[in-house]
């Protein structure tokens, strides 16, 4: 399982790859769970990555407007993404989903793969984004290249705090069985990590877990990230001896 760190700008970015980290994810949260950064901010991201290390980058809780996302997806692209996570926000049904997400596919045609995302909590936000069941469907049939579950409202309450581990894998098998690449994430912490590669996850995305005192506005930590990524690598043993987590 590989380990996605998000960062607000390139100065983190640096942290995030003196780390080890396997993807770097751009956002503003700011804005939301998938706030969308300025083109100049992905720019920058991106110049300070190592060539091989893929960009993702969140173009915001979108509203059922395929419009909206065919150019926002185009613009992460040209900015540099290599993913670009699409919120479904304003997406009640599979139809409005599937929509949105091929027009933002079209749109960047090859240049950058597009991931639809919901919300583990999808139930307590009031625009009733897809339902995570769904999730797995509208991105099949919308032709993109993978998911990610999330959690909209960071209170505390995590992705295993909506979905139990069995749930999860279900998800992500379905995910595989569609030929989709599945993301897990929603203020994961380092202790949820092996539940997580357990499901079968490709992908675990974490923020606070990978900073000081494991606080999501404290400063990235280089060394958490390494232990944070060798737990999803299955070599949790390193990180139990220095606590970082209880069991692997």
């Amino acid at each position: 399982m590989k380990l996605l760190v998000s960062v607000v700008d390139d100065d983190e970015a640096r942290l995030a790859v003196a780390g080890g980290v396997d993807v770097v994810d751009v956002k503003n949260p700011a804005e939301g769970s998938l706030g969308a950064p300025a083109p100049a901010v992905i720019a920058d991201v991106r110049r300070v990555l190592p060539a091989h290390l893929p960009l993702s980058v969140a173009i915001g809780d979108l509203p059922s407007l395929p419009g909206t996302a065919a150019l926002a997806a185009l613009g992460a692209a040209r900015s540099g993404a290599a993913y670009v996570k699409l919120g479904l926000w304003g997406s009640s049904t599979t139809e409005q989903a599937v929509a949105v997400l091929r027009a933002a596919r079209d749109a960047v045609d090859g240049e950058a793969l597009v991931v639809a995302v919901t919300y583990a909590d999808a139930g307590r936000v009031p625009s009733r984004p897809l339902p995570p069941q769904l999730l797995v469907d509208a991105a099949h049939r919308a032709g993109v290249a993978g998911c990610l579950l999330d959690t909209s409202v960071k209170d505390g309450r995590g992705l295993l705090s909506w979905l139990t581990p069995d749930e999860l894998a279900g998800i992500v098998a379905e995910a595989h069985d569609a030929g989709l690449e599945m993301a897990l994430a929603g203020e994961l912490r380092a202790e949820d990590l092996p539940t997580i590669r357990a499901s079968g996850a490709d992908i675990a995305g974490v923020r606070s877990a990978a900073c000081r005192d494991g606080r999501r506005t404290a400063p990235l930590d280089p060394e958490r990230i390494a232990l944070l990524r060798a737990v999803c690598a299955e070599d949790g043993a390193r990180a139990s001896a220095v606590g970082l987590v209880d069991r692997a």
